[in-house]
């Protein structure tokens, strides 16, 4: 089965080496590529909005299950997936090959001080790194402006943190565009990229806890994650109808 539909959402049914290696072959022949790392957030709000849900199943050429939730809902509809892979972990592991590439990079989004920290990480770390532009996501130009801007600097990564669904809708216009680049929205990746935000410890990752240790170091994360309970209740009911 290459596509597992959780709530309407098509997840691509691979392991993390398996969108690595296609990865890797998509930027060596220079293919328009939009990925999309999808929580249980982002299929809720694909499932209030028929515009994004068209984004992500018409316009994405791949969606990651970036969340346990996602995991556990396919186990349960009976369709499991094989691993977790995280926006985090893909976009750390791009900046890894694009430093040893010495390919060229566009990131857009997070506040000013986060995008002024990753630069000075980047400068620092991955020399390799050619950055052909770097703005924070406070901007107020039309999204097809923003796109021409990215355009014009002829990247093969860009990395949008702009938030769900308006960073997968800058994604969306560069992909029908067909902008000759590998192109994934990061949500809060800068932020943790840069060290302002600490990634949870590795026993909460092991433990599938990232969410709980995100909720208690930030608890104004406590109205986004009453949507989880939600989903739960959502994949209950699918599986019911699947009977």
């Amino acid at each position: 089965m290459d596509k597992v539909n959780v709530l309407g959402v098509n997840f691509d049914n691979k392991t993390f080496n398996q969108f690595q290696n296609e990865f890797i072959g998509r930027l060596n022949e220079h293919e328009s590529t939009f990925i999309v790392t999808a929580n249980p957030e982002i299929v809720m709000a694909a499932n209030e909005n028929p515009e994004f849900m068209k984004i992500l199943n018409d316009d994405a050429d791949y969606i990651t299950a970036d969340g346990i939730g996602i995991i556990k809902a396919a186990k349960m509809l009976g369709t499991p997936l094989p691993e977790r892979v995280t926006g985090y972990d893909l976009f750390t592991w791009l900046m890894k090959v694009a430093d040893e590439r010495s390919l060229r990079v566009y990131l857009i989004g997070a506040k000013p001080n986060v995008i002024h920290a990753v630069q000075a990480k980047i400068g620092r770390d991955y020399s390799g790194i050619r950055l052909v532009g770097a703005e924070d996501g406070y901007f107020d130009e039309d999204l097809d402006l923003v796109a021409c801007r990215i355009e014009r600097t002829q990247p093969d990564l860009v990395f949008a943190a702009l938030g769900s669904p308006r960073q997968e809708e800058l994604i969306s216009i560069l992909r029908k565009n067909l902008l000759p680049a590998l192109m994934m929205g990061v949500g809060g990746s800068f932020d943790v990229f840069s060290g302002i935000v600490k990634r949870a410890p590795e026993v909460f990752q092991k433990a599938h806890l990232e969410w709980f240790y995100r909720l208690v170091s930030n608890p104004t994360r406590f109205k986004r994650m009453t949507v989880l309970p939600r989903f739960v209740m959502d994949v209950q009911k699918s599986k019911k109808r699947k009977k």
